[in-house]
């Protein structure tokens, strides 16, 4: 028996597979501009009760509205996320996001993607942070942008340009991955290890430990800074290290690792590094954002 299908029902099976086919654009620009799996996830479902609320008989293009409305949006929550940052325990990173499955996380280009980039991205305003990841990210014209901001197009030049000037200054040249990877191995077993010598010898100089723990007894709260110290705060507890499993996942598109007790993940590691070593490394035990990162490789493998 064929069962025929209102225009109601079509309308809204058609605003389904066009939300479902956008879906990991809009989660992946929300999430650089927040630096927050959860929160780009909670930006993403109000997009969508607005698109069902939405007269879609007079949208011209759909990603257009609907990139505008997750922007404006992520914009709104970044500004009262800055707020609320103000009273975190210590260094506040952003949440990893597994990228397995999606290395460029729903964007034309795998850009302001790596932890250590999102984190360098909270020094721009809100503003800053969307142009420049909608041009950077996802190559949208100026003129796209210009729009979904309200800005005219050479303000939306200028604030892009301005943003560039400032993520170069304070980012390195990044290593491939398998360098990435190679390097980050080399300073997980040089710790387990205790093994001083080979730890100094992938650390630069100046490299600096970020811990995210938001409180959490025995977590660093303010920045390790310097070869020497980064290195015997790794070895310093060997009792850290006892009984720990070491996961390789990929998180932002760079290698991490997962630090498991008794099977269960207690903290996340990734580092940024340059052909002179491993420049920073950042460790987060914050137990939601651990939660938010198992979520985001079941969410997108399912």
């Amino acid at each position: 028996m064929h069962l025929e299908t209102s225009p109601t029902e079509d309308t809204l099976d058609h605003a389904v597979s066009v939300f479902v086919e956008l879906r990991p654009r809009l989660f992946g620009i929300a999430y650089r501009v927040l630096g927050s799996a959860a929160e780009a996830e909670d930006v993403v479902q109000e997009v969508w009760l607005r698109w069902q609320r939405t007269d879609r008989s007079v949208v011209i293009s759909p990603m257009a509205f609907l990139s505008s409305a997750t922007t404006r949006l992520a914009i709104n929550v970044a500004q009262s996320a800055r707020v609320r940052r103000e009273t975190y325990v210590g260094p506040w990173l952003p949440e990893p996001v597994d990228t397995s499955d999606d290395p460029q996380l729903g964007a034309e280009r795998a850009e302001a993607l790596e932890l250590a980039l999102l984190l360098v991205l909270e020094k721009l305003n809100p503003t800053e942070r969307a142009a420049y990841v909608l041009r950077e990210a996802f190559d949208y014209a100026y003129s796209e942008i210009a729009d979904m901001l309200g800005l005219s197009v050479v303000n939306v030049r200028k604030i892009v340009s301005r943003a560039r000037r400032r993520l170069e200054a304070d980012r390195r040249e990044p290593v491939d991955e398998a360098d990435h990877r190679r390097l980050l191995d080399a300073f997980v077993s040089a710790a387990r290890d205790g093994d001083v010598a080979s730890l100094e010898a992938v650390l630069t100089p100046d490299v600096v430990s970020l811990a995210d723990g938001n409180g959490i007894r025995g977590v660093a709260r303010v920045p390790v800074l310097g070869r020497a110290r980064v290195a015997h705060l790794v070895t310093g507890t060997p009792r850290f290290w006892d009984g720990v499993e070491v996961r390789r996942v990929e998180a932002n598109g760079r290698a991490g690792v997962l630090l498991c007790r008794e099977a269960v993940p207690s903290a996340f590691l990734t580092s940024a590094a340059s052909r002179e070593g491993i420049h920073q490394l950042l460790w987060v035990f914050d137990p939601s954002k651990i939660a938010a990162f198992l979520a985001s490789g079941s969410r997108r493998s399912g």
